[in-house]
């Protein structure tokens, strides 16, 4: 009693400002670290919802290339190689993996689909097939679909991976590593950059 008499009725107002002060610092930091980590889960789930638009072209694509090698080994018997390397990439890409090595292998499977396709050039008889020429304009179909949805994965992933990085919310996620992390871009296949010309 005699403390608070010594300092005061200036002493305690100046208490009491200061620890209102701090509670509200207190209070600020903690809404702060919930809002980020909220941010932080959308992110997440925002590139686990993008993902899932691509596999279900990707699954379209998986469906469509058994007929396609079975419309090819008729043909084109000496390509043998070229057909096994398709279906190796479409068995590792259909196999339970993490996002990364599904980006890996579709990214193979895209090679060897399209070192497939330039195969064909020679053989007139398939190229003039009508079963081979509808695999052939639905497997164009699924491309353009993964195309755009690949670009709308990796704009989403770039969001994910810059709050992640960018200060002050990289704080919070690298607190709980075990549920923000870095994403990998699924880019495109060399053989998209290079553009071969294919022609049917």
């Amino acid at each position: 009693m005699n403390t608070l008499l010594a300092l005061g009725v200036g002493g305690i107002i100046g208490i009491v400002i200061a620890v209102v002060a701090v509670v509200a610092i207190v209070i600020g930091i903690v809404v702060w670290w919930f809002k980020t980590y909220n941010k932080l889960v959308s992110a997440t789930q925002k590139v686990k919802n993008q993902w899932s638009q691509i596999d279900v072209q990707l699954k379209k694509r998986y469906d469509l290339i058994p007929n396609l090698v079975e419309t090819v080994k008729g043909y084109a018997k000496h390509e043998k190689e070229t057909l096994e390397n398709v279906v190796m990439w479409r068995s590792r890409a259909t196999g339970d993996a993490t996002t990364e090595d599904a980006i890996e292998a579709n990214k193979g499977l895209g090679q060897a689909v399209s070192r497939l396709l330039v195969a064909c050039e020679n053989y007139p008889d398939l190229k003039a097939n009508s079963n081979f020429q509808s695999l052939q304009n639905d497997l164009k179909d699924v491309e353009n679909k993964i195309s755009s949805a690949r670009q709308f994965y990796n704009d989403t992933v770039q969001k994910n991976n810059e709050l992640i990085e960018k200060f002050p919310s990289s704080i919070v996620a690298h607190k709980h590593p075990s549920k923000f992390k870095i994403e990998k871009y699924f880019e495109a296949e060399e053989y998209t950059r290079e553009a071969p010309k294919v022609s049917f």
